[in-house]
């Protein structure tokens, strides 16, 4: 990831920082970034996936290069979005503050993305309370869903609520596609499917 500019209207860049274990990314997470960096205005939002997840060890199916190399295969060509292999080049546990401190800049604002249900867990973090200070948290609502309410958030953080339309889609169910040998397409982008066959993953 290219560290943040003062754009030309004189201002930091505004960029979005969306992390997950993308195991597999699938619709849902590029609608997420699309319509988060659309409704804020941000520059550019980057897709930081999880190097070592530690809330989901034991749980994560694919290699930390393989889930990597599909986010930059399904996003790849889609105008502002992009991929950092930050976490995944960091050794040890993967702690979204630190990520945020290597990312943040005078040059830069940075957003951070997650999904309400993410939010609703976040008190559980590492390093939680450094987060309101490095960032302006973004919850991604789903339509029809019942997202948690701002005063279940961390006090004193700064946030914005995105809608989208729901997708019923989760990677776990993808993964129990996979296994059966079922399609993933329409479900997950085109390059991340070509990824999964081609590297064999997922299979039962």
């Amino acid at each position: 990831m290219l560290p943040g500019t003062v754009t030309t209207t004189g201002g930091p860049e505004r960029i979005g920082v969306f992390g997950g274990t993308f195991d597999p990314i699938h619709v849902a997470h590029v609608v997420s970034a699309v319509e988060a960096r659309r409704a804020l205005s941000l520059d550019r939002v980057v897709l930081v996936p999880a190097g070592d997840p530690w809330q989901k060890r034991g749980s994560v199916t694919a290699a930390a290069a393989d889930r990597l190399a599909m986010v930059e295969a399904a996003v790849g060509g889609i105008a502002g979005l992009e991929v950092s292999p930050i976490e995944v080049e960091r050794e040890g546990p993967s702690y979204t503050y630190q990520t945020l401190e290597a990312l943040s800049g005078p040059a830069c604002e940075l957003f951070l993305i997650v999904g309400a249900d993410v939010a609703a867990t976040m008190h559980s973090w590492v390093g939680v309370e450094h987060l309101p200070a490095l960032a302006t948290l973004v919850v991604v609502d789903r339509a029809g869903e019942h997202p948690p309410p701002n005063s279940s958030l961390p006090a004193g953080w700064a946030c914005e609520r995105v809608a989208i339309p729901r997708l019923d889609v989760s990677s776990t169910d993808l993964r129990a596609r996979a296994a059966r040998g079922w399609p993933l397409d329409g479900l997950v982008p085109p390059g991340a499917v070509r990824v999964i066959a081609e590297r064999g993953l997922y299979r039962s």
